[in-house]
C-alpha cells in the first residue's frame, strides 16, 4: 500500500530537494567558471534574481578619485580611476565601490563589465567590477601598458629588471598568473589578450621595426610574427572575428585570423589627431599639416569598408564610439555623429566644466563628458526628432 505523507512533510521535501538541486547547479556553475576561467555572471544571475528599485538617473556623476581622473564603461556603472584609487557609480550617482590607493599616472581600460586600472610607469593594478575588487597587486617592474578581455583575463606589460628589455605576463580571471612572455631584445608598447583565453598578441618596437607576435597560452613558442619595417605601429586593438588591429602613424593595418596582415586604409599626407575603434566601427580624426584645426573625420567598417567623411574647422579634444555612435568633445561643445556621420541630436548642457578634457561613449548610446571628478551625461534623442 502506498504510505500516505502529510502536506507538511511533503513541502519540506520538495524544498530539500529543490535547496539540493540548487545547490548542486550553483557548485557545477563554480567548477565550470575555475576551470574555464570565463567570468559568465555568477552575480548577475543572482543579481537579477533580488528585486531592485530603477536608479533614477542624474546629469551629472561626481567622483572622488583624486587628479587625472580616468573613466570607463562598465555597463550600467561607470568606473574611475586617480590618483587616489578607484570609484564606481551606477548611473544615479549612488557608488557602489571604492578603493582608495595612490597612483601617479592613472590608466584604465574595460571589456565585459570589468575594468583594469593600473598606474602607468609605477606598479599598481586593480580588476575590478562594479561590485568587488578582483585583483590588488603591484608588480615587481614599472608599468608600460595593461588590457582585460571581456572574459576578466588580463595581461600587464612592464619594464624586466631581470636580464630582459620588458614581460608580458598573462592572469586569469581571479588573478592568477598563467602565461609570461619575455622578450630579450625589443620593448613592449601594449599587448592584447582573444576572448578565447587562448591566444596572446603582443606589439613591440625592435631595432627592426614595429613587430606584431602571437602567442598561444599552451606554448612558450612563437606561432606568427609580423614586422613592418617602415611604419610606427602606436597601439593594437582585437576585432570582432579574431583579427588584429593596428593603428599607425600613417595608415590601418589589420593581421588576420591567419596571421596574415593587409593595409586597410592609407592617410598618409595627414596628421592622425585620434581615433576610436569600439562598436564595431573604426573612426579616425585626420589633421592637414600646418594648417591649424583643418582636417577630416572619416568612418570605416572593421572590414576596411568606407562609411563617411566630413570636413572639420574646429578643435577636436577627445573623440570616442560605442553603440553605433561617435561621439566628439569639441573646443566649444559636443557633437554626436552616426556611423556615416551624420549628426544625432542629444539632450543635456553644453555647459561644462573648464577642465572637462575627454568624451566616453557609453554602450547603451549615452556618453560621458569628463573631468578630474565629474561627469555630465549626454543622451541621445530620436535621430528623426
Amino acid at each position: 500500500m502506498p504510505v500516505d505523507v502529510k502536506p507538511g512533510k511533503r513541502v519540506r521535501k520538495l524544498l530539500g530537494i529543490t535547496f539540493s538541486l540548487v545547490s548542486l547547479a550553483v557548485l557545477s556553475y563554480i567548477a565550470i567558471a575555475l576551470i574555464t576561467g570565463r567570468d559568465i555572471g555568477l552575480k548577475r544571475i543572482f543579481g537579477s534574481i533580488a528585486s531592485h528599485e530603477p536608479v533614477e538617473e542624474v546629469d551629472e556623476l561626481m567622483f572622488e578619485v583624486g587628479r587625472s581622473g580616468v573613466f570607463a564603461d562598465l555597463g550600467g556603472a561607470v568606473a574611475a580611476a586617480g590618483t587616489l584609487g578607484i570609484q564606481v557609480l551606477d548611473r544615479g550617482g549612488n557608488e557602489l565601490l571604492r578603493d582608495p590607493f595612490r597612483m601617479t599616472a592613472p590608466a584604465i581600460g574595460a571589456a565585459g563589465g570589468r575594468a583594469i586600472a593600473f598606474d602607468l610607469g609605477m606598479t599598481a593594478v586593480r580588476v575590478f567590477d562594479a561590485g568587488e575588487v578582483a585583483a590588488a597587486f603591484e608588480t615587481e617592474d614599472a608599468i608600460i601598458s595593461a588590457s582585460i578581455n571581456e572574459n576578466g583575463w588580463f595581461c600587464v606589460s612592464a619594464r624586466d629588471s631581470g636580464g630582459y628589455t620588458c614581460v608580458a605576463t598573462v592572469y586569469n580571471n581571479i588573478g592568477k598568473d598563467v602565461y609570461r612572455v619575455r622578450l630579450a631584445s625589443g620593448y613592449i608598447l601594449s599587448s592584447v589578450l582573444f576572448p578565447d583565453n587562448e591566444r596572446l598578441a603582443v606589439l613591440s618596437l625592435t631595432d627592426e621595426g614595429s613587430r606584431i607576435t602571437f602567442y598561444r597560452l599552451d606554448s612558450e613558442e612563437i606561432y606568427k610574427t609580423i614586422v613592418l619595417p617602415d611604419r610606427l605601429i602606436i597601439d593594437i586593438r582585437y576585432q570582432a572575428g579574431g583579427s588584429v588591429l593596428a593603428v599607425t602613424t600613417d595608415s590601418l593595418f589589420i593581421v588576420d585570423n591567419n596571421g596574415e596582415g593587409r593595409e586597410l586604409y592609407w592617410f598618409a599626407g595627414r596628421r592622425l589627431g585620434g581615433y576610436a575603434c569600439c562598436g564595431g566601427f573604426i573612426a579616425l580624426h585626420l589633421l592637414d599639416y600646418g594648417v591649424g584645426n583643418s582636417g577630416r573625420l572619416v568612418t570605416l567598417k572593421n572590414d576596411g569598408t568606407f562609411l563617411g567623411t566630413i570636413p572639420t574647422d574646429f578643435e577636436v579634444i577627445s573623440i570616442s564610439s560605442g553603440a553605433d555612435c561617435l561621439a566628439i568633445l569639441r573646443g566649444d561643445g559636443v557633437t554626436i555623429y552616426d556611423m556615416e556621420l551624420s549628426e544625432i541630436p542629444y539632450s543635456g548642457s553644453q555647459e561644462f566644466s573648464a577642465g572637462a578634457d575627454n568624451i566616453l561613449a557609453l554602450a547603451d548610446g549615452a556618453a560621458l563628458v569628463t573631468s578630474d571628478h565629474s561627469a555630465v551625461v549626454i543622451n541621445l534623442l530620436d535621430r528623426n526628432s
